[in-house]
């Protein structure tokens, strides 16, 4: 898969698909899944539109893991775009550039796809264009009577309803970080653990402790502000039966369920006592 930029040699006679992927998530593979059979072009942008218009935005995943995923859907090309450099398109100069750009065979879009200045391009204008290229409109993806979005992702993963999130992701959800010096307590209480920073642009859970899966193996994750010591905010991943050197390495971290909310306890005998109990539902 090669990435596209406005200096690249482009490929012509292609297939079109256009949206910004957060998340790849089932809906996003049904928009794939429905283009036709010829070199895929994933018509995007290096950072969301809405950030370009809403302070605070938060993501997802990192473009470069988006990308990854959508590596394995068989796409061939990634055009990335600047947002602020086209936010001023109509919708009609937005998809003549890219005709002229690509010449292509066909255009797929998902069924609420928006494109242009004040989103005046949609599915209907892609419909009733005056084109040489076939284009195809994919019907909303509905998974537990609900329609796939990454909006609708973001909320359940705010709202710690992870199970519901990894099932419209298709996959868990996942924070990657490097491990870094904690204050060693976990370790003191026979419970060391791997910290890592959470990323600052990445949707944040809410606190508590959770069942994740790191290096393969099943762990405990407790992700806030250690109420019962008092702290700064804290990520840390205790991998049962493990001992390796951790620190500075990356690690990818899977979300696959919360197992209760932080707490505060009267005692560190206390709180030793509730992490076993912890590890012990986490491992069931």
């Amino acid at each position: 898969m090669r990435i596209l930029n406005e200096n690249s040699n482009f490929p012509q006679q292609v297939a079109l698909i256009l949206g910004f992927f957060d998340g790849v998530h089932a809906g996003h593979c049904d928009v794939i899944k429905n283009t036709p059979d010829t070199k895929k072009v994933i018509v995007t942008f290096s950072s969301s539109p809405a950030e370009y218009f809403k302070k605070d935005f938060c993501y997802i995943y990192p473009r470069e893991y988006n990308y990854k995923l959508l590596e394995k859907l068989s796409v061939d090309y990634i055009y990335e775009q600047d947002f602020t450099k086209i936010a001023e398109l109509s919708a009609d100069e937005y998809l003549k550039k890219l005709i002229k750009l690509f010449n292509p065979k066909s255009i797929t879009t998902g069924f609420n796809h928006t494109f242009g200045a004040k989103r005046q391009g949609n599915s209907d204008f892609l419909k009733e264009y005056k084109k040489d290229f076939s284009y195809y409109c994919t019907d909303p993806t509905i998974i537990n009577n609900e329609v796939v979005s990454s909006t609708r992702i973001k909320n359940l993963i705010v709202s710690g309803e992870i199970d519901k999130a990894n099932q419209l992701l298709q996959r868990n959800f996942s924070i990657k970080s490097t491990v870094i010096e904690g204050n060693k307590l976990g370790r003191k209480l026979g419970f060391p653990t791997a910290n890592i920073d959470y990323p600052s642009n990445i949707v944040k859970l809410p606190y508590g402790v959770y069942k994740v899966k790191v290096l393969n193996k099943i762990a405990v994750m407790n992700w806030g502000i250690k109420p019962t010591i008092g702290a700064k905010e804290t990520l840390e991943i205790h991998i049962p039966d493990f001992n390796e050197n951790l620190y500075n390495k990356t690690l990818e971290v899977e979300i696959i369920s919360k197992i209760r909310d932080e707490k505060k306890f009267n005692n560190l005998e206390e709180l030793k006592q509730q992490i076993e109990k912890d590890i012990e539902v986490c491992l069931k």
